[in-house]
């Protein structure tokens, strides 16, 4: 990966939202301490002061140079967007996502509640010059490196010039992120002959096609992870719907995988011989290597952890936010916005 995190990388806060999530404080606090002490970050743990305090003696972390910002609300998981954003001004994920807006941190990241996450991103830090919505690009593993999917979540009825703005966000962040020279774009889509899908597809489709990206048109389901693209756009309804039967996917296969593994001597046997095996391919597969999805085209940088998220993911997540602010991949999408706007003037000019 492009980012630079290391004693020769600028030192970049991110602001962590402490008290979102299924675990709370105790593992968000553990793994913004695991990113200090692994990383050399700079967190601010953004919540209830006491309760933060709590788990950094817990930790014995009191000499490392982490911030505490007190917030005295917190965003519940099954919470409305709306209410978080109108009645808790004082929430651990609104006072982190204003620490980005005032520019006292490069990115915030939380494991708190999506829709709120998004709604309060939107509200208080603002969205980019050409970006009409922002979107949550999963990064997910395939057969070669990585697949973006997006969007994930965040929009569920966008338009055709929506997905442009996605396919151009999820291309610079696979650049300058994932170190791919000239990803490969692609649409989801019931098949991979052109003129398939729906209106939205079809008619995103052709912007796609008339884009200075690398497109390669339509692609399947199956796409996702066997490397044939490497940013595949779609709403967020089917995003988000392909995500959760991946994620649902790969804990059966685990426990399925598992069981046959104990299931009698000859098997343990076996699956203790082949141990370091397991070990890589868990790996490559562990959604923790990544923390969590950026949530792309706001004027700041945010990562979206999922709920459930353990020690891990929330030091992985700090990293990733480091390496999003120092790669400058926001101001690599506006200058690619541009450039895409100024194309469509010429071509139309010359028609």
């Amino acid at each position: 990966r492009r980012g630079v995190v290391g004693p020769d990388a600028p030192i970049m806060k991110i602001a962590v939202d402490a008290m979102g999530g299924d675990h709370g404080p105790r593992v968000i606090v553990e793994g913004g301490v695991a990113a200090v002490r692994e990383f050399g970050a700079s967190v601010c743990l953004v919540g209830d002061r006491t309760a933060i305090d709590r788990e950094v003696v817990r930790l014995n972390a009191q000499a490392l140079a982490i911030e505490i910002r007190h917030a005295s609300q917190v965003v519940g998981m099954a919470e409305v967007p709306s209410h978080a954003l109108r009645r808790k001004r004082d929430s651990s994920l609104r006072v982190a996502a204003e620490l980005v807006k005032s520019g006292e941190a490069a990115a915030f990241i939380s494991p708190g509640n999506t829709g709120a996450a998004m709604a309060i991103a939107m509200f208080v830090i603002g969205v980019l010059p050409g970006i009409d919505r922002p979107a949550i690009a999963a990064v997910l593993p395939n057969l070669r490196k990585f697949t973006i999917l997006i969007d994930a979540g965040a929009n569920v009825d966008p338009k055709a010039e929506h997905l442009l703005q996605f396919a151009v966000m999820g291309h610079v962040y696979a650049r300058d992120i994932l170190g791919l020279d000239s990803p490969r774009v692609g649409i989801l889509s019931v098949g991979e002959e052109e003129g398939k899908g729906n209106e939205l597809t079809k008619e995103a489709y052709e912007q796609l096609r008339e884009s200075s990206l690398n497109f390669v048109g339509n692609v399947e389901g199956r796409d996702i992870y066997n490397g044939r693209c490497d940013v595949i756009v779609t709403d967020g309804f089917t995003g988000n719907v392909a995500l959760k039967i991946s994620e649902s996917m790969a804990e059966m296969l685990g426990s399925m995988l598992r069981e046959e593994l104990t299931r009698d001597t000859r098997s343990k046997l076996g699956a203790k011989l082949a141990m370091p095996a397991f070990d890589r391919f868990r790996r490559r597969v562990d959604y923790t290597e990544m923390g969590g999805a950026p949530l792309l085209g706001i004027d700041g940088a945010a990562i979206i952890c999922h709920g459930a998220s353990p020690v891990k993911a929330i030091k992985n997540a700090v990293r990733v936010a480091q390496e999003w602010a120092s790669a400058g991949v926001n101001e690599h999408i506006k200058a690619a916005l541009d450039a895409e706007v100024a194309r469509g003037g010429r071509e139309g000019g010359r028609e």
